[in-house]
């Protein structure tokens, strides 16, 4: 899963409109954030084998900080406290909170079974959507979508960077999802774990468009506006 989670980010916005739509990326997406690091330094580890499923050439042999439901629980915990630390808004910081492990459960739908529920001797999950391919871009897509029309009734641009911006963003996600399809697998782990830092350039420009754009749509928002900093 890629577009769906942020996706799922977009969709967040409505729920809790003060907080950043790049916190809101970077609790949907934090596994696949944290992983490449994890990857180059050896404690997470992956195989790359050409159609391993009909979508992408990866067997997740073992990533249980990132991926077993207890770790991103454990995380999410971490990043909600945090943000309640920083921020004192209870509510925000229960969203980015269960935004993290929401990852795991749309992981769960498109992988094979490798996700664990906890590191150590786990059973492991994963319902396979990934080998229809269709069917996955079906589903990637149309999660993108709905979040992103949730995203733009509960937001309108200050100015042109909010409108232009965000129209950049969502092309940049297509681009990355249409490319990893379309791509030769990449020719080492090593080069996964570098070109896996990218991600982090969707979390950036997430706060830079988010700011550059006003909530809209409840009563109060005029207050709300004046009293919430741009980014969260």
């Amino acid at each position: 899963m890629f577009l769906g989670h942020f996706g799922v980010g977009f969709g967040a916005k409505t729920i809790q409109p003060r907080v950043s739509l790049g916190t809101l990326f970077l609790a949907a997406q934090l596994a696949d954030l944290v992983w490449p690091t994890l990857l180059l330094l050896g404690v997470e580890r992956v195989k790359i084998v050409p159609h391993f499923t009909a979508t992408n050439a990866f067997d997740f042999v073992y990533y249980p900080f990132t991926h077993s439901l207890a770790g991103e629980l454990v995380a999410g915990l971490l990043l909600g406290l945090a943000y309640w630390l920083l921020r004192r808004n209870l509510q925000s910081a229960v969203l980015v909170g269960l935004l993290v492990p929401s990852h795991w459960l749309l992981d769960l739908v498109v992988h094979t079974p490798d996700l664990p529920l906890y590191p150590g001797p786990s059973p492991l999950f994963g319902f396979g959507l990934w080998n229809q391919v269709a069917l996955t871009q079906v589903v990637e897509f149309a999660l993108l979508g709905a979040g992103l029309w949730l995203y733009v009734r509960r937001t309108k641009p200050r100015n042109g960077k909010g409108r232009y911006g965000l129209l950049g963003l969502v092309a940049f996600l297509v681009l990355i999802h249409v490319g990893g399809l379309f791509s030769p697998p990449p020719a080492s782990v090593a080069a996964l774990g570098w070109s896996g830092q990218l991600f982090w350039v969707t979390v950036l420009l997430a706060y830079w468009v988010d700011r550059n754009r006003e909530v809209i749509g409840q009563p109060g928002d005029e207050t709300l506006r004046a009293a919430v900093p741009a980014v969260s």
